[in-house]
């Protein structure tokens, strides 16, 4: 079993109704962890609901490059970024292995500005991560793996774990994270979905970020990677039972995770 795992909703800020449900999620102690995006139309009351003890500390930056309009100027008259009207509408390549220069400082100041955004709300993340997965994109990844180095705070890898990950994926993700690491150091070990883990067991070692997207079923929570109707609750319980859940720690530097205490 993983020594401890990170359970992170993604999209916090999305809406008020996304706030409330993460909100809820944290307080059944389903999730120990979440990102929001600075872009969007609840920022602002999740900025506020962060301030909580038991969000406190626990909220990351889900950097966006695909949704909504920007917070930068020179994003906007990217088309490799966004359409005639300056909203993201990303038109790159996941297997893109370079960027102009002008794409790249545009990206740079989308980053510090969707940052900056953050630490005007009286919000500083605690880690990285990124709406659809952008920073996967490689010369998209080492962008803010540099800024999240410059900025001590974790990043995510590339999801690393799961039955659909083809040899080639595989050898692609393995270079990827291997790039992230050199540059930032501070990670969890691991990356899958609910999905991934409701097919296959947990990693045996080391430490364990599980990417959520929580759904409202009932009483419970489902999860958008798991099919309609089951649990994310069963799942989590059934695979990772014992398992301490913690959160991604603002001081790490150099591999590894701070605990903020078991979440109940």
């Amino acid at each position: 079993m993983p020594h401890r795992v990170i359970i992170n909703a993604d999209d916090f800020g999305l809406s008020l109704s996304e706030n409330a449900l993460i909100l809820r999620a944290f307080e059944a102690g389903v999730i120990s962890s979440a990102t929001a995006m600075a872009n969007m139309p609840g920022f602002e009351q999740a900025c506020e609901l962060a301030r909580q003890p038991l969000l406190n500390g626990r909220i990351g930056l889900h950097f966006n490059l695909s949704y909504g309009s920007p917070l930068g100027q020179a994003i906007a008259s990217r088309r490799t970024f966004c359409n005639a009207n300056g909203e993201f509408d990303l038109n790159l390549s996941r297997y893109c292995l370079r960027l102009g220069p002008q794409d790249i400082a545009a990206v740079e100041e989308e980053l510090r500005a969707q940052w900056q955004h953050s630490l005007d709300h009286g919000l500083r993340p605690s880690h990285l991560d990124s709406h659809q997965h952008v920073h996967n994109i490689w010369p998209v990844g080492e962008i803010v793996a540099r800024f999240a180095a410059r900025h001590g705070v974790p990043i995510r890898l590339a999801r690393n774990l799961g039955a659909n990950l083809t040899l080639p994926k595989r050898v692609f993700k393995t270079l990827f994270n291997h790039r992230l690491r050199s540059l930032c150091g501070a990670t969890a070990d691991y990356i899958c979905t609910p999905a991934d883990l409701d097919h296959a067991a947990p990693p045996p070692r080391g430490s364990l970020e599980v990417i959520v997207h929580p759904l409202d079923l009932d009483d419970d929570f489902g999860d958008a990677s798991l099919p309609p109707g089951n649990s994310l609750t069963q799942v989590l319980q059934k695979r990772l039972e014992g398992v301490p859940k913690v959160a991604y720690s603002r001081e790490v530097r150099g591999v590894g995770l701070s605990e903020y205490g078991d979440v109940h």
